[in-house]
């Protein structure tokens, strides 16, 4: 039994599990924000910081969670980021002023980085080579189904417990899983952590992360899809009959899901994440051309997630199969995390302005040049690769 709760097939569910955590930070207060908005009173523009300070967080810090990664080792940067972020839940229950509980936002940015860059890390590390790409698309899940988690609970959280049960019951989750991996992570060995970089040469890992193609494709592809995924979601419902809307808000993230899942999973298994990532994104632009000239149909933004979905899982399969070091998997990881938080804070004000202008063309023609722009990209570093690979140019 001991052996079975220690097995790689737990500890990458209980690591997808604290993925779900990390996840809630952004749902909790997503799902409940117009009650949040009524609580805090005439804070205007300024409640939306309750949700994009973590956005802000990720993208001025992502890859420094990846360089913490090295010196103090990606398990102990986990437990780190459970506990605060449990610590911090418990704080945000008691519903504090308005200036206390955006202080505390801030932090709970940090608590945010520290798991989507050392659980993703951790799996890729815990998991054998042919089982990683199934174990890093479940992982790639995790924002999805930690949203429509929270959105199908907390009607029924708020009726019984208040405005603090979301915030209570999640600062429990969070503890327990610190506890529970606590327990099940394997200690690492003891070694000499390396000294602590200063400024400069955190600067300068930021210059080598993103001129090496091994570490920088992930993120860079990914930036591409952040820019659109989250903005689709809030927009394209808007474009179908009002009948058809709770439907299709609902089926895009589930179709991206279970297409990741089982499509992107049979892909992984003959083709290399890279060349996943190309495909998917090469369904969807097929897909858009057919938006922009049939235009709207809830069908077919369902089967633009399905595509979309090949995408989300293969990103993070792309790190361990590009990097074979433990630091540069944190470091793919934390740009990862970085490129995220920008595509997630730009993408929206983008295509609300292009939608806005009333062009028919305009938004599938953006979402086009997006996902055209992420093939070039992974063509490019693939092309890179190869370069270093075969020893035409040193990599960094």
């Amino acid at each position: 039994m001991s052996s079975f709760i220690r097995s790689p097939l737990v500890l990458v569910l209980a690591l997808w599990a604290a993925g779900l955590g990390a996840a809630a930070q952004f749902a909790k207060i997503v799902v409940i924000f117009p009650e949040l908005q009524a609580h805090y009173g005439e804070t205007g523009a300024a409640s939306g910081y309750l949700v994009s300070l973590l956005s802000v967080v990720g993208m001025t810090l992502g890859l420094i969670a990846g360089v913490l990664a090295t010196q103090i080792g990606v398990r102990r940067l986990l437990l780190a980021g459970l506990v605060l972020g449990a610590l911090i839940s418990g704080f945000q229950a008691t519903l504090p002023g308005f200036e206390w509980m955006l202080a505390s936002r801030f932090l709970e940015g940090l608590s945010h980085l520290a798991i989507v860059v050392s659980a993703p890390t951790l799996i890729a590390q815990l998991t054998v080579q042919r089982h990683q790409g199934m174990a890093l698309t479940l992982w790639g899940t995790y924002f999805g189904v930690a949203f429509a988690t929270v959105a199908l609970t907390a009607p029924p959280i708020l009726r019984t417990l208040g405005l603090a049960g979301l915030p209570a019951l999640h600062a429990v989750y969070m503890a327990a899983f610190a506890v529970l991996l606590t327990a099940l992570l394997p200690a690492p060995d003891g070694r000499d952590a390396p000294p602590w970089p200063s400024l400069a040469e955190i600067a300068r890992r930021h210059v080598v992360v993103y001129s090496s193609p091994f570490i920088a494709a992930p993120a860079l592809g990914w930036l591409f899809y952040t820019l659109t995924f989250v903005s689709m979601l809030a927009i394209l419902p808007s474009m179908v009959e009002p009948t058809m809307r709770p439907f299709v808000a609902a089926a895009m993230p589930v179709a991206s899901i279970i297409s990741s899942m089982t499509a992107g999973n049979m892909l992984l298994r003959r083709l290399s994440a890279v060349a996943v990532i190309i495909t998917g994104f090469s369904v969807a632009i097929a897909l858009l051309m057919v938006f922009m000239l049939a235009g709207p149909d809830p069908w077919l933004f369902i089967a633009l997630f399905a595509a979309l979905g090949l995408v989300q899982g293969a990103s993070f399969a792309a790190v361990p199969e590009l990097n074979a070091s433990t630091a540069d998997r944190a470091l793919g990881n934390g740009g990862i995390a970085q490129t995220g938080n920008i595509g997630n804070a730009l993408g929206t004000p983008a295509m609300l302005a292009i939608a806005s202008t009333g062009l028919a063309a305009g938004l599938p023609l953006f979402l086009i040049g997006c996902y055209a722009c992420a093939i070039a990209v992974h063509l490019a570093m693939a092309r890179s690769c190869r370069r270093v690979a075969l020893g035409q140019i040193r990599p960094d």
